[in-house]
């Protein structure tokens, strides 16, 4: 980030430097894109009904779903989800449109309620509350009132779908006017489901249950997880009037979220599980979960840093240390933090030899697990945004990567389509 002028030589120096000082700039139009947003859905854009997904985690899958589920396309990749461009969503509704589903994240206290404002959802969809906004909000009591906002705006003809077995989303409830539907795998959920079996590498199965009907479903996601958007789905699309019948056929197609637990079959024979987007704790107990259940040859874990840990960090690396001496063969570590994960791993049985620290190179990442990978091995690949561990996986699928730093907060710009993945950053100096 860039607070002085004399920055600005540094960012005009390279392809991507000039892309951040354009997206610097449409920033700057928030207010007034906000008042026009406003003013635009309380008039030629009130028709549409819009559906708000929100939540801690798992919002771009289920927003994806949602679309899926109520017959529109889903966008192959990640949409930003905040500010202007939660503006230009509305500015693009059209009177003569059904329905539009957007995804809301927000970083600070009071976002929500601007959002909640200028939106005015139909439908909200809560995901679940966890510790991605430890740092910013504190604590999952303030998550979830800041969350409940887009959930309290909803008005009395509205609908609320929210994850039944989370008890900070159950909580939301009580913050309502608008008619609740529950999703979740306990009996009590209105969409529920049963006999969840991941079926490696094709995707998860089970049996779907809503008002006494029940379907068995084969969808594309991996992991038990990766039940909840399709049943959130199924609920705000038969809140809508579809058919159930209408609707599996959308959902059983939808492919993996790129870099959300995406399976990748490499040339050797093997895989990569791609889940580099995020890395809380949650997430990572998530992707290790999944991993474990995978009939590999070898599960190799390739791991970043923990996104804002929830408490002293030292226990929480170690604890992590000791789930990959449970399930891997050898893991690559790159950050900081090496040291904790290796105490934790060796005093639970891990081989010392069987641990390989990358540092803060990527591409030193790269070869070893070049080095490791074979026939009927699955990497699992998961780190911090800002670590950019999707560098190693386009490195191994075959992109040709230079670039090696170890910090990008880039807006607006994953590695695939960076400027700087090939070149590399040739002694420019790193500014974003």
């Amino acid at each position: 980030m860039f607070d002085r002028w004399r920055d600005i030589p540094a960012f005009l120096r390279t392809p991507l430097g000039r892309k951040q000082l354009l997206y610097r700039g449409y920033y700057s139009a928030w207010p007034l894109l906000r008042r026009g947003a406003t003013f635009y859905r309380r008039t030629l854009g009130r028709k549409p009904r819009v559906v708000t997904v929100v939540g801690s985690f798992g919002k771009t899958t289920t927003a994806r779903a949602v679309t899926a589920a109520l017959g529109g396309k889903p966008p192959p990749d990640i949409i930003p989800n905040a500010w202007n461009f939660l503006a230009h969503a509305i500015l693009c509704l059209r009177p003569q449109q059904q329905h539009k589903v957007i995804e809301v994240g927000i970083s600070r206290k009071g976002q929500m309620q601007i959002y909640a404002g200028m939106i005015r959802p139909d439908i909200t969809v809560v995901t679940c509350i966890g510790s991605e906004h430890n740092r910013s909000l504190g604590t999952l009591k303030v998550t979830r009132a800041e969350k409940s906002e887009m959930v309290r705006s909803l008005s009395t003809s509205g609908t609320a779908v929210l994850n039944g077995d989370d008890s900070d989303v159950r909580w939301m409830k009580r913050r309502t006017r608008a008619r609740v539907v529950t999703f979740g795998l306990n009996e009590a959920s209105d969409i529920r489901a049963t006999n969840v079996m991941l079926d490696w590498p094709h995707g998860t199965r089970f049996e779907l249950h809503t008002d006494g009907q029940i379907r068995n479903l084969r969808i594309r996601l991996i992991g038990r997880h990766m039940v909840y958007p399709i049943l959130a789905a199924v609920g705000v699309a038969l809140s809508e009037g579809f058919e159930l019948d209408q609707i599996l056929p959308g959902l059983e197609a939808l492919p993996p979220t790129p870099g959300r637990l995406q399976p990748i079959r490499l040339a050797s024979g093997g895989y990569l599980l791609r889940d580099e987007y995020k890395s809380s704790l949650e997430t990572i107990e998530t992707a290790l979960d999944v991993l474990s259940q995978i009939p590999a040859k070898r599960r190799i874990v390739v791991l970043g840093d923990v996104s804002e840990p929830p408490g002293s960090q030292g226990p929480i690396y170690r604890h992590i240390g000791k789930r990959i001496a449970e399930i891997a063969s050898r893991a690559v570590i790159l950050g900081r933090n090496f040291q904790r994960y290796a105490a934790g791993a060796t005093r639970a049985g891990f081989p010392r030899d069987a641990l390989f620290d990358a540092g803060l190179s990527v591409l030193g990442a790269v070869h070893e697990l070049q080095q490791t990978i074979g026939p009927g091995d699955v990497a699992l690949i998961k780190g911090r945004d800002t670590q950019r561990l999707d560098r190693i996986a386009l490195a191994i699928m075959g992109r040709k990567v230079k670039c090696d730093i170890s910090f990008c907060n880039a807006t607006l710009m994953r590695c695939d389509n960076c400027p700087m993945l090939e070149r590399g950053w040739r002694g420019c100096r790193v500014v974003m």
